[in-house]
């Protein structure tokens, strides 16, 4: 089954030049310059549109797709969230990874299960995954010198010695 990656969502009609513009959800904004194809969802399934042109105003990124000119076209377009193959999916330098590899996995502290992380929210000094357990959430910083290791495969991470509380007793 091909999985989907989610990149952007498509804001308004950007011109009379049948351009869209875009709501970047990638930390890599020159990924939309190499583009041919990207995926959008409609009904239920991913249609394949071909991009015919990239280009950005300053602000933000703006997309033209091949056969998509006219105003009713393109109004049907905006508000879609424009998506790509996961093989297509930037590379990542070592110990980094994608938000939707971190959602659903387990955290362990000690051995102790902690929760499942339910989001990641993208703070300017550090991300901090967000962990509930029975109703109950805790932020985590997402901090190297905090995490022993993670397997996205899995869904597994567990919390390093150094994290704050880890010989604390909770009992």
């Amino acid at each position: 089954m091909i999985g989907y990656i989610l990149i952007a969502r498509i804001q308004a009609i950007y011109g009379k030049a049948g351009f869209l513009r875009l709501q970047s959800f990638s930390d890599f904004p020159d990924r939309f310059f190499k583009l041919k194809t990207v995926f959008v969802e409609f009904y239920g399934s991913f249609k394949q549109l071909k991009v015919e042109k990239v280009k950005s105003d300053g602000e933000t990124i703006l997309i033209k797709f091949e056969k998509f000119e006219g105003e009713k076209e393109l109004e049907m377009l905006v508000g879609k969230d424009i998506y790509i193959e996961e093989k297509d999916a930037v590379k990542l330098p070592d110990n980094t990874y994608f938000v939707h590899d971190l959602i659903e996995s387990s955290v362990f502290l000690n051995e102790k299960f902690l929760g499942v992380i339910k989001d990641v929210m993208l703070l300017p000094a550090n991300d901090v995954y967000v962990v509930e357990n029975e109703g109950k959430e805790t932020l985590i910083p997402a901090l190297k010198e905090f995490i022993q290791s993670f397997d996205p495969h899995k869904k597994i991470l567990i919390l390093s010695e150094s994290y704050p509380g880890y010989d604390e007793d909770e009992d």
